[in-house]
């Protein structure tokens, strides 16, 4: 269900022998002549070869101390969906994550659509994982109002993954969900009991409930749209017996709360909060029109498996993971939306400090920054992630200096400040 193992910390990496880009530049033409892409599937794939090449331009880090050493960098192309960009958006995402969590236990919750309604949802990307949303959220906040045990206002974050460990179609959300919540009074924090939250069946038929509603009304008024395969749901009839055998499924909802506490979960979900699907060091071999990849083995996840695929089967399965353009997939709600942060949110972590100990090593403790926040974007990488982009690698002394590359289309040469000449291959 989840992609790689949500107790390993993320930090600074070697470089990939292979990468989604070089299976794109092998295949992707190829691809595309055979299986025409809507607009957002070309933009990820155009994006994604050209990210760090020369180019989008780029320049080069050179040492100030003399020591001869210099660093060729070419910029990023900042999509969503590149397995190597936005690893600073990321810890970003991440840090602010961890200033607004409560002093209090958390809760790790993955919501899954059957897999009946993959077609359906292929076809309406942005209608259905809204509902999805909407619906998850209204669900999970009208249980624990009305659940005897619990009665309080939560506050969760929920992150839309639409994929499993082999790439397949998957969607589901995973929810990160405090240990309690406000009293509807406000006066005091309410507490969830026996590591328990909301029981996970009622919580299920209501999501079931709610979305088949909202995807009928949805139906009602137009708004879903039926090629090849779906034509025949177009007939009200036939839509209709399709939500009757939904209704009658059983919808995954799983809930447990972390042995790591929030932050393990937070690092796991940001790991694809910022891209998709697969990361370039799953990556093994592409010979042969034949990709290889590792994957994790649900019997046996101390030992990951391979999983070898056609170049083109590859290609499809990466692109059924790109989002509609501008789509939100990170969204927070009650207590953490960020109308509630600086008001009920605040209340919430006094009323809180005022119930609990401080020294509880189950409580999670916000990280906050303080005063002498970084002021580059180099620094803060360096913060967040332990990536140091501004001390020589090589005399360990030395400050790099950057200076801007320039193309020469002539020439197909790279020149940068003052005025040496780099080959762009």
């Amino acid at each position: 269900m989840q992609e790689g193992n949500p107790s390993s910390v993320s930090g600074p990496r070697s470089r990939p022998p292979l990468e989604v880009a070089d299976i794109f530049r092998l295949h992707g033409q190829e691809y595309q002549n055979h299986h025409p892409l809507p607009p957002e599937q070309k933009k990820a794939m155009a994006n994604i070869t050209r990210c760090r090449t020369a180019s989008l331009g780029g320049h080069v880090d050179t040492c100030d101390q003399g020591c001869g050493y210099s660093r060729i960098s070419y910029n990023s192309c900042r999509n969503r969906h590149c397995p190597k960009c936005q690893s600073l958006t990321q810890a970003q995402w991440l840090q602010g994550r961890m200033e607004r969590l409560l002093p209090t236990h958390y809760f790790h919750m993955v919501i899954t659509l059957p897999h009946e309604l993959a077609s359906l949802t292929l076809q309406n990307k942005e209608t259905v994982y809204d509902l999805f949303f909407q619906t998850a959220s209204q669900a999970l906040r009208q249980l624990a109002l009305g659940y005897p045990r619990l009665q309080a206002h939560l506050g969760f974050t929920a992150v839309l993954h639409t994929w499993n460990q082999d790439l397949q179609f998957h969607p589901h959300l995973h929810l990160v969900v405090t240990g309690g919540g406000l009293a509807p009074s406000g006066n005091h924090w309410v507490p969830s009991k026996n590591n328990f939250l909301v029981p996970v069946k009622a919580l299920s038929m209501i999501v079931r409930g709610k979305f088949l509603d909202a995807l009928q009304k949805a139906f009602q008024e137009n708004q879903l749209l039926f090629k090849k395969n779906m034509e025949s749901l177009k007939e009200e009839i036939t839509f209709f017996r399709f939500l009757k055998k939904l209704r009658r499924l059983k919808w995954v909802v799983y809930s447990k709360e972390p042995f790591g506490g929030p932050e393990q979960v937070y690092r796991y979900v940001s790991r694809y909060t910022h891209r998709v699907a697969i990361s370039n060091h799953r990556l093994l071999c592409c010979q042969d029109g034949q990709v290889t990849f590792q994957a994790r083995d649900n019997r046996n996840p101390e030992k990951p498996r391979q999983v070898t695929i056609p170049a083109e089967e590859f290609i499809r399965r990466f692109l059924l993971h790109v989002l509609p353009p501008g789509f939100v997939k990170i969204r927070h709600y009650g207590l953490l939306a960020p109308c509630n942060a600086k008001t009920k949110l605040e209340k919430a972590r006094t009323l809180i400090l005022q119930k609990e100990p401080r020294n509880d090593r189950e409580i999670a403790q916000p990280n906050r920054r303080g005063n002498l926040a970084p002021k580059t974007w180099q620094e803060l990488l360096y913060t967040l992630t332990g990536i140091n982009l501004k001390t020589c690698p090589k005399c360990g002394k030395g400050i790099l200096i950057r200076s801007p590359l320039t193309l020469f289309p002539t020439t197909k040469m790279l020149l940068y400040a003052p005025g040496t000449l780099l080959d762009s291959s």
